[in-house]
Order: structure tokens, then sequence, then C-alpha cells
């Protein structure tokens, strides 16, 4: 909002002309957000205590340890992250951007979901919320549309395509079939970072790491001389969702101030879908939809386990692990928590940086 409401003025006053570089106002979204999720975080995680009363339905079947430790700690602390990543982003971002509009409404209606998923948890105490079915349908539908979207706003081949990181140069044309390829990556790394979501901090750390990796990704496409010395893809317009990721790393910070061991609060589904679906869309957005299996490549990892966990124990009536997802299996395991959430960090920072080498390697 700011950009628009100054580029008018650019010209003619120095400071105005600053809103219009995106390192400035990527920087400012971040510090805004985070200041935002300071400022609203103790009296929303306050609040939500008295509306919960006995916190998040913890599984029975889980570690016999959350039972305890995270006994009564309330959830839907996505609330606090969506409200300082929207704040950041429509303050400093160019909100008529295509691309910033549709990962924007990606994120909320993601976010929506999840709210609805913690909503029926609470109300029901129990740990089903919403019937997967519905959130499937609900995530798909709007992967759907918000994919059929970007595709429209690229330009040419590229927008009904998937760029190999590597090989430069080289298309995998999907042509109508792109939206849909574009929702699964949606709503697949929306259910990854849900499955992630399970200790103190877990979470957060790696999608924070991964929108400073896209932040820069975004920028890096979106700038048309970049894009050609590192032969990427170039999609203009693009390098505005930079503002967008470095909102996401501030509220993601922010949210961590509170959700450090021991947790004040939980994200819940209403922060994990949200952030999934988030990284998701700027993935699909700057043709990136590969690098995000690495970069997220934790998230990824997870996911298998559970994937593993559930159809071999339907054939042969074993596990391959002592608990799915990967997490609660080395809890099960005898790790502690900080050791497993930090080791964990340490893989996702290395995976980033893989990521990154995909930039550079043609």
């Amino acid at each position: 909002m700011i950009y628009l409401l100054t580029r008018p003025f650019a010209e003619q006053f120095i400071l105005f002309n600053l809103f219009r570089y995106l390192t400035f106002r990527s920087g400012a979204a971040c510090l805004t957000a985070l200041l935002v999720s300071f400022g609203v975080g103790p009296a929303l995680i306050r609040w939500l205590k008295v509306q919960q009363g006995h916190g998040q339905p913890i599984r029975l079947d889980g570690p016999e340890s959350h039972l305890i430790a995270k006994k009564g700690t309330p959830t839907m602390g996505g609330v606090l992250i969506l409200a300082a990543l929207f704040s950041a982003t429509l303050l400093w971002a160019d909100i008529t951007n295509v691309y910033v509009g549709m990962t924007l409404l990606l994120t909320l209606g993601y976010g929506a979901l999840g709210f609805v998923d913690d909503y029926l948890k609470l109300r029901y105490r129990n740990s089903r919320g919403l019937p997967g079915r519905l959130k499937l349908l609900g995530q798909g539908a709007l992967g759907l549309i918000v994919a059929f979207v970007m595709m429209r706003a690229t330009h040419g081949l590229l927008g009904s395509s998937v760029a190999l990181p590597v090989l430069k140069d080289v298309l995998i044309p999907l042509g109508p079939a792109f939206p849909l390829f574009g929702a699964l990556v949606m709503m697949g790394a929306s259910n990854a970072v849900n499955l992630t979501d399970g200790l103190d901090g877990l979470a957060i750390v790696p999608t924070i790491i991964a929108a400073g990796v896209f932040g820069l990704i975004a920028y890096l496409v979106g700038n048309r001389i970049f894009a050609e010395y590192l032969q990427l893809q170039h999609v203009p317009g693009v390098g505005e969702l930079a503002v967008f990721c470095s909102a996401l790393i501030g509220a993601g910070l922010g949210f961590l101030w509170f959700n450090a061991p021991p947790a004040a609060v939980f994200m819940g589904d209403t922060g994990s879908l949200a952030l999934g679906g988030a990284l998701g869309a700027v993935a699909v957005a700057t043709k990136h939809e590969i690098v995000l299996a690495i970069v997220g490549g934790l998230f990824v990892v997870e996911t298998v386990s559970v994937i593993i966990q559930v159809f071999w124990f339907k054939r042969t009536g074993r596990r391959v692990f002592r608990m799915a997802p990967l997490h609660h299996h080395f809890e099960k395991k005898g790790w502690a928590e900080p050791t497993i959430v930090i080791r964990f960090w340490i893989i996702s920072m290395i995976l980033a940086l893989i990521g990154l080498a995909t930039l550079k390697i043609r």
C-alpha cells in the first residue's frame, strides 16, 4: 500500500524513491511483520488460553511425554503468523501484482481451512478435526484456481511448463494440465508442513529457511539481468514475491519467539496449512517447483515416512518406524525434543544450500 501511494511522487521526493526498491521494501516487510508479532502476540495468546481452556487436544497414541508437557497449550497460533504476514505484505508489497494477490489468496484460504479444522478439534475435544476428504477438496479447488491464474499471468510456453533445475532451457510442457500440477504442488507442500508440525519450533524454522531461499529466487527470477546471467527462466513481475517471503520470515521469527520450547502457543493447522500452501504458491509462481522439493526436503521426508508407515502396516500389520511422522520415531527412541528439533533445523539448512546451488549449476 505504501508502494502504491508513494510511487507517483517517487521522482519528486528522494525518500519516496526509496520505496521503489524491492530490497528496501523486503527488509521493511520483515521488520514490520516481526514488530506486529511482538505487539499482538502476548494479548492474542492470553485470549486463546481463555477461549480454549484445556488447549489443543493431544493425541492419545502419541509420545507419552506430550500428554504432560504439552497439556493446556493453546493452538491456533497461526492466526498470529497470518496477521503479521498479511499486514506487512499489504503495507509494503504491490498488492495489484497478480502473483502477490494469488499467493495471499491461497495462504488465506488454506489458513481458513486450518482454522475450521482447529475449531472442530477444540469443540469436540479430539484430534480428528475436519474430515480429510473435505480438507483435500477445499485445498484442491483453491489450488486449481490459483495455479490457473498464475499460468495465464506467465506469458508464453513457460506459463504451462515445468522448468528443471540444473538443466538450462529445458521445459516440460504440461499444457492445460499445468493447473492440476500446480494445485498438487500447493496441496503437497501444505500437508507436508502440517505433518512436520509436531514439536516446538520444528516446522516454523524450516519454513523460515525455505522462505528465505524462495525470497532470493523470486528476486532473481523477477530481474531480467540476474535471470539471464544465471540462465534462469525470467518471470516478469514475480520479484514482488520477495516482499511476501520477507514478511513470512518476519512473521515466522515473531511466532518462534512464542513457540520456542516450551511453547506458549502452537500454530495449529491454521498456521501449518497456510505456511505450506504459501511456499507452494511461491514455487509455482517462480517456476521452481522441483527446487521446493529439495529446499523443503525435510517436509518431504516427514511425509514419506507417514506414507511408508501406513502402506507397510496395511500390507503386513507391522510398522517400519516406531511412530510416524519421523520426528516421533526419534522421540520413541529416546531422543530429547530439543535434540530432534535442532538436528532437523541443521538438515533444513543443508538442503537449503543444496537448493541454492541449483541456481548456479547449469
